[in-house]
């Protein structure tokens, strides 16, 4: 029986290393559809941000697919819809795609799809592109699984297609023409080709001051690897990257360099982890991890101070110029991101959704596991990690020392001397009017006082902590969720000690 094969692309915009292109090559015609969903676009965590990125990419993928002779359609609609409306046209037997571990509305999707793919007698097959490991009954043995997807040959880029005929492609829509407003963000350049320079640049030279590199907001734009839009929206694969760093460590001699990419390869571990927890727990998009948390912070939601928040104008210089920052970019260095969610659950006693419904819009590289995870992490709300309470001054002071971040995104406090720059409020008068910045009218004075703050946070959740059922429960999810990388020590000794097994995320 005849095989006619439709690749449907989703988070995985590339030509390298794409099992599903593989497998429609070996059949008897083949198609490729990328569908843009209203239920992306009007989900919380939608942005035309993410769209325009990914419509740049497949601008350049739609080229490279039509030299192979497989035509790329772009539709707008729900995808059974979508399917129903390209049957008429082309009728195929065989739908071919990654899995995704994603937000709440595609793994609704996933399953509707699934349904109507039974309902027609389409045969739909997933493949993994990631680390994580669908239907995972234990953590034991996980890390062994990831070694082995990551270290399996690359999947060989096919030729050429047998592409079905007379499939008519429009040109790509814009964002006008899908009603959207403008981003405005300046965002990294999208596609494959700037994809697979980045990762040669950063394994060539900018990377070999990674571990220095990585914690301060200047710094980290060129010693960060900046790779993370390019996974989170498929542009290149994780096993790309992995076998891509591996050889560059084998190949140096340079031991100081080979140290700053081992510490690079760990984190590519480190993302798969976290998007495991995802795909092993949807809830956690939605609710505490740590049951125990509930109530903790929901019914105190100051409306204001996450407005404040949002805008990037707390009072907080360093918490505001990388609220700014990332708010122009859709970049941010990992640390940095921490910074800001341990201000919005610890200094103002936020509960972690809204906060991480703003930021997943900000980032160009949300990425639903990743993020929804640290946003639990970061705000103490998983019970098995380290509270992780930032003092934006000491931010400031560690990885800014010259005020030039500071300087660069928030311009009102351009001439406030430099030992008063992370601590604006404490200027006396006469210093304030001589810096043209008075606090209360040219910036704002802090929204909360930092030490009282942090102290009503650390009393309500360290006794929390102390609960003995929290306890119970913090080792059940550590079961359930925890690395089990050799020599960790065990949840109870880590919340006794202040160890984590969770280090920053690569950046």
């Amino acid at each position: 029986m005849p095989r006619h094969a439709l690749v449907w692309f989703k988070r995985d915009l590339r030509l390298r290393d794409h099992a599903p292109l593989a497998a429609a090559a070996q059949a008897d015609t083949a198609a490729a559809v990328y569908v843009i969903e209203p239920d992306w676009l009007a989900s919380p965590e939608g942005s035309s941000a993410h769209l325009a990125f990914a419509l740049e990419g497949l601008a350049q993928l739609r080229r490279a697919l039509a030299a192979r002779g497989l035509p790329l359609l772009v539709e707008v609609g729900e995808v059974r819809a979508v399917f129903e409306r390209l049957r008429a046209r082309y009728p195929f037997t065989d739908l071919l795609s990654h899995e995704e571990t994603g937000s709440g509305w595609s793994y609704r999707r996933d399953r509707a799809v699934a349904a109507w793919c039974r309902q027609h007698s389409v045969v739909w097959q997933e493949f993994a592109q990631t680390g994580v490991v669908r239907r995972l009954r234990t953590r034991d043995g996980w890390a062994r699984h990831w070694q082995v997807r990551m270290d399996a040959p690359l999947v060989p880029t096919p030729d050429g297609f047998r592409g079905a005929e007379g499939l008519a492609l429009p040109d790509l829509p814009d964002l006008v023409r899908l009603g959207l407003d403008p981003h405005g963000k300046q965002l990294q350049a999208a596609g494959e080709a700037p994809a697979q320079a980045t990762l040669a640049s950063f394994l060539a030279y900018r990377g070999h001051g990674y571990l220095t590199s990585i914690s301060s907001p200047l710094r980290a734009e060129r010693g960060g690897s900046r790779l993370s839009p390019y996974l989170a929206f498929g542009m290149l694969s994780m096993r790309q990257v992995h076998q891509a760093t591996v050889a560059a460590i084998a190949g140096s001699d340079d031991v100081a360099v080979r140290r700053a990419l081992r510490g690079f390869a760990g984190r590519l571990r480190w993302h798969c982890h976290f998007m495991q927890k995802l795909e092993s727990q949807p809830s956690l998009e939605f609710r505490n991890l740590a049951r125990a948390t509930d109530g903790l912070r929901e019914g105190e939601f100051d409306r204001e101070r996450f407005g404040a928040w949002c805008a990037g104008a707390t009072g907080y210089p360093m918490v505001d110029a990388c609220m700014r920052s990332l708010r122009a970019t859709g970049w941010l260095n990992f640390r940095m991101r921490a910074m800001l969610v341990s201000f919005a659950a610890y200094h103002l006693w936020l509960h972690w959704r809204e906060p991480g419904l703003f930021l997943a819009r900000q980032f160009l590289d949300y990425e639903a596991g990743i993020h929804w995870s640290q946003m639990q992490m970061q705000s103490g709300t998983t019970g098995i990690n380290t509270l992780r309470m930032y003092s934006p001054a000491k931010q400031a002071r560690d990885h800014d020392p010259g005020g030039h971040f500071i300087r660069r995104w928030v311009p009102e406090l351009g001439r406030v001397p430099l030992p008063l720059l992370a601590e604006p409020w404490r200027m006396e008068p006469s210093q304030q009017r001589a810096a043209g910045c008075v606090i209360g009218r040219d910036y704002p004075a802090p929204l909360v006082e930092e030490r009282a703050a942090l102290a009503q946070a650390r009393d309500r959740l360290y006794a929390l902590r102390r609960d003995p059922r929290t306890r119970a429960e913090a080792d059940a999810i550590q079961t359930r969720h925890g690395s089990r990388r050799s020599g960790l020590p065990s949840a109870r000794r880590r919340r006794r000690t202040g160890a984590t097994s969770q280090p920053d995320l690569f950046e």
